[in-house]
């Protein structure tokens, strides 16, 4: 048999033997046992710090974290492409980039989102952050007109533009935020 099937074999059998160990020593009120079983197999609704300052401290951390991951991707998909030329009429791979950039405009716009969501958690962030929330909201149209190429040169600015100030308004905070480049499940996860 080989090494492979044997540990099947043998993991089959140890399951088996503790299912079968479980059920026989169980006590005899299958009302209370379920209830118990379904407590814990219910979640609680969400981890929470139990401090004012734990709350802050996570705030920033998702504030820097979602930030990051904006800034890399527009500056991975949209600034370099646009500081290359590849968005003027007649470039090679043009289409593809342009493409790109929407897709990494879109997820820049909710990653954006969310980090000013998360700066509310934080007096001082929050308010470095509140001047911002328009210009975040102002890139909610601006992916849709770089993948059709529609002024791509003025929608790559302006998420140049709002990145940078809230990168600056995060170092103001105390919330340094560096440029991450999001993976490829974060992308399509959203």
């Amino acid at each position: 048999m080989p090494v492979p099937m044997r540990r099947l074999i043998v993991a089959l059998t140890l399951s088996c033997a503790l299912l079968a160990g479980t059920t026989a020593c169980g006590s005899g009120s299958a009302a209370k046992d379920t209830a118990a079983a379904a407590a814990a197999a219910t979640p609680s609704p969400s981890p929470s710090p139990s401090t004012s300052a734990q709350k802050q401290k996570l705030s920033k951390t998702r504030f820097v974290a979602n930030a990051g991951l904006a800034a890399g991707a527009t500056y991975q998909w949209i600034v370099k492409p646009w500081k290359a030329g590849k968005f003027k009429k007649g470039a090679n791979g043009r289409t593809l980039a342009l493409v790109k950039a929407g897709l990494a405009g879109t997820f820049a716009y909710n990653r954006l989102k969310a980090a000013s969501k998360n700066a509310q958690g934080d007096p001082t962030l929050s308010k470095a952050i509140a001047p911002l929330t328009a210009g975040i909201e102002s890139l909610k149209s601006l992916p849709s007109k770089l993948r059709k190429g529609d002024s791509a040169d003025t929608a790559a600015s302006a998420f140049d533009d709002v990145i940078n100030k809230v990168k600056d308004a995060g170092k103001s905070a105390g919330a340094e935020v560096k440029d991450q480049l999001p993976s490829a499940s974060q992308l399509t996860g959203g």
